[in-house]
């Protein structure tokens, strides 16, 4: 009976933490739909440039505050500082109210409230490198989990 217990505990763990996973993987293509509120103040592909707000491609995986060209409030910059790289939970608390993490931001968005919108626009912006290039989401937000 015990064993059967254990069994059925490890299952539901793996279960749990399947679910889990495919929510965090997002889904780039409903991201993209996402980003329209973005539009505005940031662009991503090719021939991305600085609005607004800065240019926002290979944003995953790279360090806050990087982007050439732009210039970050002083407020942000402090942020920052200590941050090694955009990843998804870094991105999750940026984007779902920026002005709570940093006050002082340029960025007057609100910020996303719904977790899918979430997870799907950051899966959207992993979908870019440094130039603008097509990559694989997943493996962007791996490589930067890891840094």
């Amino acid at each position: 009976m015990r064993n059967l217990m254990l069994a059925a505990g490890v299952i539901v763990t793996l279960t749990m933490a399947t679910s889990a996973m495919a929510q965090t993987a997002g889904d780039a293509d409903a991201g993209k739909k996402v980003f329209n509120k973005c539009r505005a103040c940031h662009a991503v592909g090719e021939g991305a440039k600085n609005k607004i707000g800065p240019e926002l491609n290979g944003l995953v995986g790279e360090k806050p505050g990087a982007v050439e060209g732009y210039s970050f409030s002083p407020a942000f910059q402090e942020w920052a500082a200590d941050k090694s790289v955009w990843n998804e939970a870094l991105l999750t608390e940026w984007l779902t109210d920026p002005r709570a993490v940093v006050k002082g931001t340029k960025m007057a968005f609100p910020g996303l409230k719904k977790p899918e919108d979430l997870t799907n626009v950051i899966a959207y912006l992993a979908g870019f490198d440094d130039e603008g290039e097509e990559r694989d989401p997943a493996e962007a937000l791996a490589t930067a989990a890891g840094q």
